[in-house]
């Protein structure tokens, strides 16, 4: 019996569907947010907000722009050279899940820019729109615009 080829393919951005995925679930990208990336929807909030970091990871700037809710897209981003982004913890979610309509997903990011080490911690909001999850933007906790 012979041994079969394993399938390895590349993304538009080069990274290899068989390495682990840069989101951190320790799935292979080609099997965790490869298909996210390719134009399939994410289930949940949580899963989009995994695309969007290994998007980020792979200077996708087209499916962080794709995956971001029309009403408060910006025109463009731009990747900075010097800013590498290391890692993901997710630290909580609330909602969106497969029947929901809103999803909160807390999580912190951390970089390197330049070589010297940092993190971005953030609250976003997703919403459904035309039926998949989009990003929507961070929600405030403090601040005069915390609740609105």
């Amino acid at each position: 019996m012979g041994r079969r080829a394993s399938r390895r393919t590349t993304t538009l951005t080069g990274f290899d569907d068989a390495l682990p995925c840069p989101c951190g679930l320790g799935q292979p990208y080609g099997e965790c947010c490869g298909p996210a990336h390719r134009g399939h929807a994410s289930a949940t909030a949580e899963g989009l907000m995994r695309s969007r970091y290994a998007a980020f990871v792979l200077d996708d700037a087209a499916y962080v722009l794709r995956s971001w809710h029309p009403d408060t897209r910006p025109a463009g981003v731009e990747p900075d050279a010097n800013l590498r982004w290391t890692g993901l913890q997710v630290l909580g979610t609330s909602r969106g899940g497969l029947f929901d309509a809103e999803g909160m997903v807390e999580f912190r990011a951390h970089y390197r820019d330049a070589g010297r080490p940092g993190e971005m911690h953030e609250r976003s909001r997703f919403v459904r729109h035309d039926g998949q999850w989009v990003y929507w933007g961070p929600i405030l906790t403090d601040g005069p615009l915390a609740n609105i």
